[in-house]
């Protein structure tokens, strides 16, 4: 398994196997729920090798993984041995808020199905564009059939919803699918004159619809649990499933089905009175303003059922799907406005990255890695994605699919209505214009901190003859890397410190300074020291090597262990680490580097024993 070790990492610092009661992911972050949250040591988390951050509120602990978290999670669920009959055996122990805990299902069963929702959402967008420009004509074959993409995940999302949200209710997937499936064919959705044990049911539409299959599946659990209780262990295996089915059909039409309508019907009438009352404007507005706090919570998704039934009930969503794209150009605003005002190139590559990731509609690497950071850029989202809803809202902006971002412009001009998509434009360069203009303005804390350091430090040299400094050797000979070109972003963003790379062309790696070993990482990739000015020094012995488990390395010290400039450290065989596919860029960084004045890098193109790498301004 690619991501075994750090999984392994991640399983014990959040409490062992036991302590996991659900785990699930988003884009960029693992949910965990936890039977007992003081069990997880956070700080060791934050601390792990690729983990960007750790987010513990009252919605999930979260740890926050990257773009890549959906392979991590495959590989995390195979090893805790999760699967749905372990899931529906699992207790649920923590006690909730029954409306927090209606979110944590709302928002943890969107999760999974919005991937076909985006593409069918951009599907339409684009096929819309096509026909607009005349590329192909709504008519057509070629036209009728991708759009037969977009109208099926639609019409069958009670079966989507079914999949995703069994396995928290305790229900088996395939049972709750077979119920969805039954409700949404062709003999129950939307056919009058039914009628069972003699009640006669109402006409209901169930296709593209979700409360009331999430209220079937939640039925279906408690009937499961029911079932597992009082019927023989040698009958449930037969019995069970067909007991399951025939009472959850007839309960869901006449109950749940009529109740989840009445839900769908309820939220579009409070929202209408809403509009007529105050306008739609002021919750475009407010939302598109304070969405990057929802995502920080890890509420993110909890706008998707209102805009799936504002769709389904009016063929358009007018508040939330709007709000979010200009409230997600308004963080690439915000990241722009720092990308331009930052002085330090690290950081300008820290901003650009988030800005751009930003703009193509994933905004948690910005939201943990510079806005609660730096807390100005919430300021300049709110202004910028404010003024950018406002207008929205007051220009009645609508959503006709289920699709956010930049790539989804173009939907806004469904059924020709191209003054929507105009409308709509302006609202996202209203709000990325706005917030670049307020972040910049706003400017950037830690670099006014900075060169107010910078301006005392004047001072004080001019009283000074001159500045202490502590240089560091080489750790290894080879040819150097500057660090912002390290094929690692936690490194070249400078989120660890300032420092360099080193291609190695010995496999020796000596002490760069004299000084304690303060940390030698268990799969021996990663080595600290400190050194008596308090310096903190970290080598990391090629990229994901931690994959490696200690693999190719013989590393002669432990943590505690007192070294000199110059001895040796570790024996690496870096043909061997090439050779199993990972590279062998040696990373040296100050890692406390905001404790000191400046932390230089050599710039000579090739390094050898004892030449100069680093120099610490005290």
């Amino acid at each position: 398994m690619k991501y075994q070790t750090f999984n392994e990492e991640i399983i014990r610092l959040v409490g062992g196997k036991e302590n996991i009661q659900a785990v699930v992911h988003c884009m960029t972050r693992l949910r965990f729920t936890l039977n007992d949250r003081s069990k997880a040591k956070t700080e060791e988390l934050k601390a792990l090798d690729g983990v960007i951050d750790v987010v513990s509120n009252n919605v999930a602990y979260q740890i926050i993984i990257g773009t890549h978290v959906n392979e991590v999670h495959a590989e995390l669920i195979s090893m805790l041995g999760i699967s749905p009959t372990s899931t529906e055996e699992t207790e649920v122990k923590e006690k909730k808020n029954p409306l927090k805990a209606a979110m944590d299902l709302l928002s943890e069963t969107m999760t999974p199905v919005i991937e076909p929702i985006i593409a069918s959402g951009l599907l339409a967008g684009f096929l819309s564009l096509f026909s607009i420009t005349g590329l192909i004509s709504a008519d057509s074959p070629t036209y009728q059939l991708l759009d037969s993409i977009r109208s099926a995940v639609f019409f069958f999302l009670p079966i989507f919803i079914a999949m995703s949200c069994a396995k928290r209710l305790k229900a088996s997937p395939y049972l709750a699918v077979a119920l969805a499936a039954t409700l949404v064919s062709s003999s129950i959705n939307d056919v009058a004159g039914l009628s069972i044990f003699g009640i006669q049911l109402p006409q209901m539409v169930y296709a593209n619809s979700f409360i009331p299959i999430i209220l079937a599946v939640w039925f279906m659990g408690q009937l499961t649990v029911l079932l597992k209780k009082y019927v023989p262990k040698f009958l449930q295996y037969f019995l069970n499933p067909l007991l399951i089915m025939v009472i959850c059909l007839p309960v869901t039409l006449l109950i749940f089905g009529p109740i989840g309508i009445w839900i769908g019907d309820g939220i579009g009438w409070f929202f209408e009175v809403l509009h007529n009352t105050f306008g739609s404007w002021i919750v475009v507005m407010l939302y598109a303003a304070f969405q990057p706090f929802l995502i920080m919570l890890g509420a993110g998704n909890f706008m998707m059922p209102l805009a799936l039934n504002f769709v389904n009930k009016m063929g358009y969503d007018p508040i939330f799907l709007a709000a979010a794209t200009i409230s997600d150009l308004a963080v690439s605003g915000a990241m722009l406005g720092y990308f331009l005002r930052a002085k330090d190139s690290k950081q300008k590559q820290l901003f650009g990255t988030v800005s751009f990731s930003a703009l193509m509609g994933v905004t948690e690497p910005a939201i943990y890695g510079a806005f609660i950071k730096f807390r100005r850029p919430f300021i300049a989202v709110m202004i910028g994605g404010g003024l950018g809803g406002l207008f929205a809202g007051l220009m009645n902006v609508k959503t006709y699919s289920i699709v956010w971002g930049l790539m989804g412009l173009p939907s806004y001009a469904d059924n020709q209505d191209f003054s929507n998509l105009v409308f709509m434009i302006i609202s996202v360069v209203i709000g990325f214009v706005a917030a670049a203009v307020s972040a910049y303005i706003l400017g950037i804390p830690q670099e006014e901190k900075e060169n107010k350091k910078n301006k005392k430090e004047e001072e004080t040299t001019e009283k000074t003859s001159e500045l202490r400094k502590v240089p560091l050797a080489s750790v290894v000979a080879g040819k150097l890397v500057p660090l912002a070109e390290i094929k690692d972003q936690a490194f070249s963003t400078g989120a660890l410190g300032k420092g360099l790379g080193i291609i190695p062309t010995s496999n020796s790696i000596v002490a760069p300074v004299s000084g304690e070993i303060s940390a030698v990482f268990p799969t021996k990739h990663a080595i600290g020291i400190k050194t008596e000015e308090g310096i903190e020094v970290l080598i990391h012995i090629g990229i994901d090597t931690v994959e490696l488990d200690g693999k190719h390395f013989d590393t002669i010290v432990k943590q505690g262990d007192e070294v000199k400039q110059g001895q040796l450290l570790s024996t690496v065989d870096f043909e061997g680490i090439q050779k199993d596919g990972y590279d062998p860029t040696v990373i040296v960084v100050i890692t406390n580097t905001m404790d000191y004045l400046d932390v230089i890098a050599a710039t000579n193109e090739n390094l050898v024993a004892d030449d100069e790498c680093l120099t610490v301004i005290l």
